[in-house]
């Protein structure tokens, strides 16, 4: 009999013991989402580089998780649960969907994508289940079915998705379509051939440069794959391996995989439906924020600057609170840059004979898939710092951060204080001093955003 998440939360001693505590979770398959990825297909660095100077492809096949949801209230279950403006939506239309808890809080985001009238696909984590539970409990007529990543998955998936990034992109793409690449608007997707098959292509990118996401079903994957490859051979094509694909989120300025908002009073309802070993009930936090308040290390829509996404004017789970976050001087998002000298106390203190700080295994850091971490000013506390990660192509670490907006001005400085607070049992985690590192705030996104401006309708 599957444990509810709730009764795992009661027997480990409530909320915050729960997602403090690795052993809780050691056996999870959710915890492995890169299962089917090599860690590196060259090099990390090699790879981050091409992301900046010529172009990479990554497989996002493996580590996603699909839902597919039909039937005549299929948009509204999901309008009922979004933050999002649906008017405008379509076949061919994707959103970046953002749902949050009864108070305000973030669950979590995806790709929705509106394959057809009635029909849609939401692709990601956080928000997956949130959706079931309300398709299960609530009065829709809809149906549902899934596609898991690899590690909950047997065998492959059913569809392939490859981003191809890089300011080499477009002309990468512009060599493989048969034929002439549509006119895609940005954030729609639409059809078009590689390799003598039918697939679709997602106009976006993560890198702030022109780029696509290319889906279909697995059994074409090989040859799509390979016409990619072949047609970036003259412009040193890599592929992204595991290590380097999640540092993706700094130039994105997007706050993956946050602690999703159901461990806090007033969702019990939710934790037993669903199940401990089940993606919220694998997540364990980490960093140096100390706070025994469990909201305290939830992010908010707003904070997480998805505050452009939210439309008011329709009713949604969530909506006033929301509503008090636009209207007040909110935490805002940013990016954090942290001082190379600072930065150096931590890899030069392995050749001194000195308490050991927290080493940052690079090129992302953090060591549990959710880390919150104190960003100070003047010794008090102004934000929390989250997506720690180094970009090789920049030599520099960075961080984002929902930070209050009287410091969200660029060139504030502030301190970021790095290194566990408290036990929590990870074997990943030395015995080591907190280490205070002074970082800059910059905008979020960090670099110029290309992705609306670039003419993705032909790459000469």
């Amino acid at each position: 009999m599957t444990v509810s998440l709730q009764q795992a939360m009661e027997e480990a001693g409530g909320a915050m013991d729960y997602v403090r505590t690795i052993d809780s979770h050691a056996n999870s398959n959710h915890l492995k989402f890169f299962a089917d990825i090599p860690q590196q297909t060259t090099n990390w660095r090699q790879e981050q580089q091409a992301w900046a100077d010529s172009v990479a492809v990554a497989d996002l096949s493996h580590h996603m998780y699909d839902l597919h949801v039909e039937g005549p209230d299929a948009l509204q279950l999901f309008a009922d649960l979004g933050v999002n403006d649906f008017s405008n939506v379509r076949p061919g239309k994707a959103k970046q969907f953002v749902a949050c808890s009864p108070d305000g809080y973030l669950i979590g985001d995806g790709i929705l994508f509106c394959l057809d009238d009635d029909s849609y696909t939401l692709v990601g984590y956080g928000p997956i289940n949130w959706v079931k539970y309300h398709a299960e409990t609530g009065d829709y007529d809809v149906t549902y079915s899934e596609d898991p990543h690899g590690g909950v998955r047997e065998g492959p998936p059913e569809t392939f998705r490859y981003q191809v990034q890089g300011p080499d992109a477009l002309a990468v793409i512009d060599e493989v379509i048969d034929g002439d690449l549509p006119d895609i608007g940005f954030f729609n997707f639409g059809e078009v051939s590689i390799a003598g098959h039918d697939v679709n292509a997602l106009r976006h990118g993560m890198m702030n440069e022109a780029g696509y996401e290319f889906f279909g079903p697995w059994d074409v994957q090989g040859d799509v794959l390979a016409a990619i490859m072949d047609a970036g051979a003259d412009y040193g094509i890599e592929r992204i391996g595991a290590m380097a694909y999640p540092t993706n989120v700094i130039p994105a300025a997007w706050m993956s995989v946050p602690l999703p908002a159901v461990f806090h009073d007033g969702m019990e309802d939710y934790r037993e439906w669903l199940g401990a070993d089940e993606f919220e009930g694998a997540l364990t936090i980490a960093g140096s924020l100390d706070s025994e308040d469990i909201t305290d290390h939830y992010l908010t829509p707003v904070g997480a600057g998805h505050d452009r996404l939210v439309d008011l004017d329709h009713d949604f789970v969530g909506r006033d609170a929301v509503a008090e976050q636009m209207d007040a001087d909110a935490k805002q998002k940013v990016t954090l840059v942290w001082d190379r000298e600072s930065t150096k106390q931590l890899t030069d203190n392995l050749f001194e004979d000195a308490p050991a700080r927290r080493y940052p295994t690079l090129p992302m850091p953090e060591w549990a898939l959710t880390q919150n971490d104190l960003v100070l000013k003047d010794g008090e506390q102004v934000g929390v710092a989250n997506n720690t990660r180094y970009l090789y192509f920049e030599r520099n670490m960075f961080s984002l951060c929902a930070i209050d907006a009287e410091y969200a001005e660029p060139g504030t400085e502030v301190t970021v204080v790095w290194g566990q607070a408290g036990e929590t049992g990870n074997p990943r985690v030395e015995e080591h001093v907190q280490t205070e590192i002074t970082a800059t705030v910059a905008p979020a996104p960090y670099f110029e955003d290309k992705r609306k401006t670039a003419d993705y309708t032909a790459a000469n």
